[in-house]
């Protein structure tokens, strides 16, 4: 089996060049980026989910299951599949199939479920798997045989296209294995465990009338492809280009510093439109600078505009993070100001709400008020923060009215603060101090509640990014934690509440308070520095 290339499911939502080295036997002993320790915390919790999952799957359903330990061997693991699978098992939870030299394949699943004429694979994830809506096929939790699965008037399906092809690469194999039930269906558990929800992995609802399974079978042949000529030491298929996953991959100290080596254009757009202005022949930054706005884009564009885009490179070669998009940057300001700044704990749910007061006096002090729960998301003691939170709001908004005053209040990239807004009125719905749904919307709509991110992006073109840790610091504003980030503030967490059965710890809820004010300090530095000296930033025009 020396050079056989196999690939699990998720090598097809991943870069085409991080799948190329990955299988490069040239960078085998390269050092690589650590893993992030929340993306291993990550992996934790998504392992306690699973086993949580196991436990009443197994307590309810009772007879005919057949568990393979995630920890034995690869090939005991795989043994254990094969005598459950030879006996027609009904479940067998934690399959490993045996690997598929012909199609290049490796991979298991959570639960494998025996039908009729043959097996299904179920997925168990830990992110939320269903919206507010109509006709996702489901049944309860409790209950894997797909012909009982209805549509639920209540939910609709929540768009993860890598559930859906994780189920079409089991399924393939099953089919290798002529174990496939004829219909393409899969399920998937969410994090919210109360339901499992059916796909039909033909079901034409990917771009250009795709199913799942077809869409699958092109990717997995393009990344098969491209393992392969790594492994043989051919020409690569995939070079290296900056894309959202670059953040988290083992591979970006390889790929990052070739991409500066390179000057390469893709430090400066979006991954997919770097890939076409390289087609075009603008490969590097510097190229795309020297273009003419004027003339328009040598291929269409789906990031920023094209004259936007030679400006970013410009600045790029600079060294500037930010110009100025505008003759006069402006900011709404009102007479009472409130800056906010949310914490939440993956999709387990919002457990601090941090606000600053400034402006006129109205019988409220000024600073800083933080409204949190240290008890162990989820927990029901959220909705007494979150009333907390939103009787403050609600009383400073009244106090400014009642004083002929104007109010407004600003957060950093809204679409994070308004789910978990709508999201906690929701679920504690009808509990003291939760406001109807109805208010938090006419908020949200007015013009009393202001987008800095928004702001940030009509006004100005940002070289490096566009996020608070690299915004603010250009109006001069510091974080007083050397490890301050949201990834890091979930460890403190953790550690704050004791989620891992440890004793909490007070000190790491201290440094969080502290953390989410500096995050409100900087709103409010960088909305007074945008009202005035921002005006000292270079304009676009005359780069």
């Amino acid at each position: 089996m020396e050079n056989e290339v196999l690939l699990d499911a998720g090598a097809v939502t991943r870069c085409r060049r991080r799948v190329h080295l990955d299988h490069d036997p040239t960078v085998r002993d390269v050092p690589r980026a650590p893993q992030d320790p929340s993306a291993a915390q990550r992996i934790a919790d998504a392992a306690a989910h699973r086993d949580e999952i196991a436990r009443r799957l197994i307590a309810a359903i009772g007879e005919g299951w057949a568990s393979v330990p995630r920890d034995l061997p690869v090939p005991d693991r795989v043994a254990l599949t094969e005598s459950a699978l030879a006996t027609r098992t009904p479940f067998i939870w934690g399959a490993l199939l045996p690997v598929d030299l012909d199609g290049g394949r490796r991979g298991g699943v959570e639960v494998l479920v025996r039908t009729a004429d043959g097996y299904v694979p179920v997925l168990v994830v830990r992110h939320r798997i269903t919206d507010r809506g109509e006709g996702a096929m489901t049944t309860g939790l409790t209950d894997l045989d797909p012909d009982n699965a209805t549509p639920d008037p209540a939910r609709k399906v929540r768009s993860h296209p890598r559930d859906q092809l994780r189920l079409a690469h089991i399924r393939r194999m099953l089919q290798k294995l002529g174990l496939a039930d004829p219909r393409a269906l899969g399920g998937v558990i969410g994090l919210d465990a109360d339901v499992v929800v059916w796909h039909d992995l033909n079901a034409q609802t990917w771009p250009g009338g795709r199913g799942a399974l077809t869409e699958y079978d092109a990717r997995f042949a393009d990344r098969l492809a491209v393992a392969k000529a790594a492994a043989a030491g051919e020409e690569p298929l995939a070079q290296p280009s900056r894309v959202l996953e670059c953040r988290h991959c083992p591979w970006w100290p390889i790929c990052g510093d070739q991409l500066l080596a390179a000057r390469d254009v893709s430090l400066v757009v979006r991954g997919e439109d770097g890939v076409e202005l390289r087609r075009a022949g603008v490969s590097t930054v510097d190229k795309l600078a020297a273009l003419d706005p004027a003339e328009g884009p040598p291929v269409p564009l789906t990031g920023e505009s094209f004259g936007n885009s030679v400006m970013l490179a410009r600045a790029w070669l600079a060294d500037l993070n930010v110009v100025r998009k505008v003759d006069r940057v402006e900011v709404p300001r009102a007479d009472v100001e409130v800056d906010v700044d949310m914490e939440s704990f993956g999709d387990s749910g919002a457990y601090l709400w941090g606000c600053f007061l400034s402006g006129a006096d109205i019988g409220v002090p000024h600073g800083y008020h933080a409204f949190a729960t240290w008890e162990p998301l989820p927990t029901t003691d959220e909705a007494r923060s979150f009333a907390e939170f939103w009787g403050w709001l609600t009383e400073v908004r009244q106090r400014a009215e009642k004083a002929g005053l104007t109010f407004r209040a600003y957060c950093y990239n809204a679409l994070a603060e308004n789910r978990w807004l709508f999201g906690t009125v929701k679920r504690f719905a009808g509990e003291d101090g939760i406001p109807p749904r109805s208010d938090i919307q006419s908020f949200v709509d007015s013009e009393e509640w202001v987008d800095l991110f928004q702001l940030v992006s009509d006004q100005f073109l940002c070289s490096h990014g566009k996020g608070l840790k690299v915004i603010a610091p250009v109006a001069g504003f510091s974080w007083r934690d050397p490890e301050a980030s949201g990834e890091a503030s979930m460890r403190w967490y953790r550690d704050a509440v004791g989620l891992d059965g440890d004793e909490p710890r007070p000190e790491q809820a201290e440094r969080i308070l502290r953390y989410n004010e500096d995050d409100v300090m900087a709103t409010y530095t960088l909305r007074r520095w945008m009202s005035d000296e921002a005006q000292n930033v270079p304009y676009m025009g005359d780069l």
